[in-house]
């Protein structure tokens, strides 16, 4: 299957994509670790993508789409992907769509994961990450530490992110009103959309996704 992954932020998008990429057997194609792929090899896209960044620039579309593109042309995507970064507008939408029309395929489904906004507010800013390992992760309300403010794993201290402030959260959250979510109407205008509530545990949203998504198979 050749899915698009999106909702926003603190929906839970890269733990269900690692999770439905393994479930689909495809691979998982997030714009973060193309980014950071192209830029560790120093490949030409990564050296312009890192002109861009290092001036504290956006990377321009082409740039990412030209990434995405080279990505989805290795062998282990000949038989799906699913994408979760990109497209990140309506542009950047219609780019693939002209990308994958040349070769011929098309895309399966777009998923949507939908979660109040308060919740997610509550979700992000709750978080809490120890300064010693950043894979040892907490939240005030979901899953405090023993102690507040230190790790349950190792002792050491736990922060709160300066990304993951209420104000910083809500800013993320209009960004991805404004540029993001017109592409849910684009592609629903194509007949792609699957809307899946993210809100409960985790094996039970990748239990809805891939329901939803066998659906979407079955009735085309």
């Amino acid at each position: 299957m050749r899915i698009v992954l999106v909702g926003p932020p603190g929906a839970g998008k890269g733990t269900q994509a690692t999770r439905l990429a393994e479930k689909l057997r495809v691979p998982h194609i997030s714009t973060g670790d193309l980014f950071r792929a192209n830029i560790s090899q120093q490949t030409e896209l990564g050296k312009l993508a890192k002109s861009y960044m290092d001036k504290g620039e956006l990377v321009p579309d082409e740039v990412t789409i030209a990434m995405a593109k080279d990505r989805m042309e290795q062998p282990d995507a000949e038989r799906g992907f699913l994408l979760d970064g990109f497209p990140r507008n309506v542009s950047q939408a219609q780019a693939l769509d002209e990308l994958l029309t040349t070769e011929g395929i098309t895309l399966d489904a777009v998923l949507d994961l939908e979660a109040p906004e308060e919740e997610v507010v509550k979700r992000i800013a709750g978080r809490r990450i120890c300064r010693n390992d950043s894979a040892h992760v907490f939240h005030v309300s979901y899953k405090p530490p023993a102690k507040e403010g230190v790790c349950d794993v190792c002792g050491g201290e736990l922060y709160q992110r300066d990304d993951d402030t209420e104000d910083t959260v809500r800013t993320r959250l209009e960004v991805y009103h404004t540029q993001t979510e017109p592409i849910i109407d684009y592609y629903k205008a194509q007949g792609l959309v699957v809307t899946i509530e993210a809100m409960g545990p985790v094996d039970e949203v990748t239990h809805r996704a891939l329901a939803a998504l066998k659906r979407e198979g079955d009735d085309q």
